[in-house]
C-alpha cells in the first residue's frame, strides 16, 4: 500500500453505479484514498464527477475493474492503495486483502495470520474502519460462529451489502452448466 495522502496533494472523487448502489470513490492520482457505499440521491461533495476526465487514468482504471467485478468478470483488484491508518490497522488490511475471492474467515483467523492470536476484537475494529471497502475486502470476514457479524460499523443496510457482496462472489464461483 502507498503512504496515505498529504493535504497537498489533489482528491479526485468519481460516484460510480454498482450493483449494490452508488459508490464514491476517492483518489489522489496515484492511490485509492476511501471507497463510501453513497446513499441513493444523496448529493456528493463538490466537484464530484460521475466519469473520470480524459487524463484520469486511475480514474478509469478504478471504474473499469469494478464495472468488471460487479459483472462477476473480476476476482481481485490491481490497484495502488492508500489507506490512511495506524500500522495496526495496515496489517490487518493488507491480510484481508489475502483472502481469496468467494472464501470467508474470521476475525480470530485474521488475527492470528497476523500475529496477535487474541486480536480479533481489535481486528473487528480495523475492519470497521476501513476506508477501502470491497476493494480490501472486509465483507470476507465473518463472526467467530460463522455468522454474518457487521458491515463498515453500519447496520441493516451494511448487513445487507455485505450478504449481497458474499452471494455475488458464491455465483461467481458455481460453473455456467
Amino acid at each position: 500500500m502507498a503512504a496515505p495522502l498529504r493535504p497537498s496533494d489533489t482528491l479526485h472523487r468519481l460516484l460510480l453505479a454498482s450493483s449494490v448502489g452508488p459508490l464514491l470513490v476517492e483518489h489522489d492520482g496515484r492511490a485509492v484514498q476511501r471507497v463510501h457505499f453513497w446513499e441513493q440521491g444523496k448529493h456528493p461533495p463538490a466537484g464530484t464527477r460521475v466519469e473520470p476526465t480524459r487524463d484520469d487514468a486511475l480514474g478509469w482504471e478504478i471504474a473499469k475493474q469494478l464495472r468488471e467485478y460487479f459483472a462477476g468478470a473480476r476476482r481481485g483488484f490491481d490497484l495502488p492503495l492508500a489507506p490512511a491508518g495506524t500500522d495496526f490497522q495496515r496489517r490487518v488490511w493488507d491480510a484481508l486483502c489475502a483472502i481469496p475471492f468467494g472464501e470467508t474467515c474470521s476475525y480470530g483467523d485474521v488475527a492470528r495470520r497476523i500475529g496477535v492470536p487474541r486480536g480479533s476484537q481489535a481486528v473487528g475494529q480495523a475492519n470497521r474502519r476501513n476506508p477501502i471497502p470491497l476493494i480490501v475486502p472486509c465483507h470476507r470476514v465473518l463472526d467467530g460462529k460463522g455468522g454474518i457479524g457487521g458491515y463498515m460499523g453500519s447496520g441493516q443496510e451494511g448487513i445487507s451489502i455485505k450478504r449481497w457482496l458474499l452471494e455475488h462472489e458464491r455465483q461467481c464461483l458455481v460453473p455456467s452448466p
